[in-house]
């Protein structure tokens, strides 16, 4: 063992020194490519989806209405199927290029020409083989494959906290993530032998297996070695940006802005530096296994292609200084709302309890989530889950009991206990807490017919006069209750981010995983709000707060104010930097 890792390290060292030949070059192709994938092709995929939602009248896609647009949308379908095979072939069709450039000096004619000729060879049959391959090479795309349209592929985070809460699915979820892992090592190869030999991906996948089997332990020692290397260069220049920044801060005037904008542009400069001598490197490595050396093709740039790129680092590095000094500034703050969800803080309590609302509000949130069902005599209860088992060891729905019989019922959870209540109980403790509520609507295929009307009757009066607010998954809910009462504040609720926000609703609770600041400022273009869910660690908090997200649910509403403190009220600019190093930590 202690052998292999001295040959990766003697690897790593010679692929460094034919990096340093030509690092300028690598450093435009990469920044090349991701500038065309987040100015120009992130945002027209984005563009295309929502239009062809719009052309089917459908607002987004979710759970609740994915069987509709599969049985009554057949053209919406085909449309988001041949839109997903574009994504794919261009992910293809970029990494072949990165792969002919690297191999042929940079040859761009050469390149592109070569890149056609491996699109030609790809047929329908190869497709569905290229997305599986995509797919089990996710794990190592920060390294190897790096590219924000492929890191768009992604398990959203509330799904895998989901699949933990219970011993035996989280077995499944680790078995899963492994047997992904050790095939994804087992196809590494794929795409460069489909490449560089123009075989067919089935065949390519073959080949890949063939060698890795004999390589394995290199390869993946190589990977992990450039993994640590990669953190610790990451380390050493957050650390090093931040201790300059402490003593350039003691400078009077506009001296410390200055330094702390050339510090941070810096920063991002080098960290993007570091992050493409890795993936080049690593692809140098995988080529080597592959047997495929570099070319000597030489080409001249044209000066129209240097001024192009010229013009396009210029406008990209002129809006990044302006966002630094903004951001340094203080400028471009926003203070988001603190959202407790389900209305405890820290497992201080039951969820949707009235005894945890009493201990949570001693934190001061803006608002409690919590969560409403409609009962069997058409009353409400606040209960999240569809069955009552897991809180109650009642094997129930809500719907299948009246209220009184559920106010009858204690809930377990976190070494605590409480009884459920009405919505109307939860209100009154609210209220005398000086409490305001974000109420999301759960719903049920056996909900009365008139459901939000009833609810619309009980409770808009109390909703409008203390500023409380409404949301749910089901968009059905927000539409109609929309048409019902214009005045109520509703929100969608959304798991996944994949086209820009065009709905009735008044705002976007989103899954924080796949939020990004495109959709944000989208979404305040039009005036809406937009809430990021279930975020319980700190870095993302933070990192929320620079995307200007308007509201943060969490379970942990104490970690959040002190978050909020962090970010907000220290002006010095070395724990601005510190504050965006741990907003956008290493490899992420």
């Amino acid at each position: 063992m202690l052998k292999i890792v001295m040959k990766t390290i003697k690897d790593v060292k010679n692929l460094s020194a034919e990096f340093k030949q030509n690092w300028f070059k690598y450093v435009v192709l990469f920044m090349s490519l991701d500038v065309l994938n987040q100015f120009v092709l992130i945002p027209l995929f984005r563009i295309i989806t929502t239009f062809v939602l719009q052309m089917g009248a459908i607002p987004f896609v979710s759970y609740s209405n994915l069987q509709i647009i599969l049985l009554t949308h057949p053209f919406v379908v085909l449309a988001l199927v041949v839109e997903l095979l574009a994504v794919l072939i261009i992910i293809y069709a970029q990494f072949a290029f990165l792969i002919w450039m690297i191999k042929d000096n940079f040859a761009i004619k050469s390149s592109l020409k070569k890149v056609i000729q491996n699109l030609c060879h790809l047929h329908p049959g190869s497709l569905l083989w290229l997305m599986v391959c995509f797919l089990l090479i996710v794990p190592f795309a920060n390294i190897v494959f790096r590219t924000p349209l492929l890191a768009k592929i992604k398990i959203p985070e509330f799904i895998v906290d989901y699949l933990t809460r219970t011993w035996w699915m989280a077995l499944i979820l680790i078995v899963f993530y492994v047997a992904v892992f050790i095939l994804g090592l087992r196809y590494l190869l794929t795409l460069p032998i489909m490449i560089i030999q123009k075989t067919a991906t089935r065949q390519a996948m073959k080949k890949s297996s063939q060698i890795m089997k004999q390589n394995w332990r290199k390869i993946l020692i190589f990977l992990l070695l450039l993994g640590l290397i990669t953190f610790i260069l990451m380390l050493i220049l957050f650390s090093a940006s931040y201790l300059l920044q402490l003593l350039w801060d003691l400078l009077p005037g506009k001296f410390a802005l200055v330094l702390a904008t050339i510090n941070l542009s810096i920063l991002q400069l080098i960290s993007e530096v570091i992050l493409i001598w890795s993936s080049t490197i690593s692809i140098l490595f995988l080529l080597k296994q592959v047997k495929v050396g570099k070319t000597t093709i030489k080409q001249r740039i044209s000066h129209f292609v240097i001024i192009l790129i010229a013009l396009t680092f210029i406008v990209a590095g002129s809006g990044i200084i302006f966002s630094n000094v903004l951001y340094l500034e203080g400028w471009s703050s926003h203070k988001p709302l603190t959202i407790s969800h389900r209305g405890v803080n820290d497992e201080n309590g039951v969820q949707n309890t009235v005894e945890a609302l009493k201990k949570t509000s001693k934190y001061h949130p803006d608002f409690v989530e919590i969560d409403v069902h409609e009962t069997k005599d058409n009353q409400f209860v606040v209960m999240h889950d569809e069955n009552l088992k897991k809180l109650t060891e009642v094997d129930k729905a809500p719907k299948d009991l009246t209220l009184k019989q559920l106010q009858g019922l204690v809930a377990r959870e976190n070494k605590a206990k409480g009884r459920l209540v009405s919505l109307d109980q939860y209100i009154a403790a609210a209220q005398k807490l000086d409490q305001k509520l974000l109420i999301e609507i759960k719903t049920t295929p056996n909900d009365s017919h008139h459901f939000l009307t009833n609810f619309n009757r009980r409770y808009s009066p109390t909703i409008l006069s203390h500023g409380y607010q409404v949301q749910s998954l089901d968009y059905r809910v927000v539409s109609e209750l929309h048409r019902i009462n214009p005045e109520l504040e509703i929100l969608y609720i959304q798991p996944y981010n994949f086209s820009y926000p065009q709905s009735v609703a008044d705002g976007y609770s989103m899954e924080y995983s796949t939020l990004d600041s495109d959709f944000i400022w989208q979404a305040h273009l039009q005036n809406h709000v937009v809430y990021a869910w279930t975020v319980n660690d700190e870095a993302i908090m933070k990192r929320m707060m620079y995307e200007h997200v308007d509201g943060i649910i969490t379970d942990n509403v104490a970690l959040l104010n002190r978050s909020i403190a962090e970010f907000e009220t220290n002006k010095s600019y070395a724990n601005r930097i510190l504050n965006y190093v741990i907003a956008f930590p290493v490899l992420d």
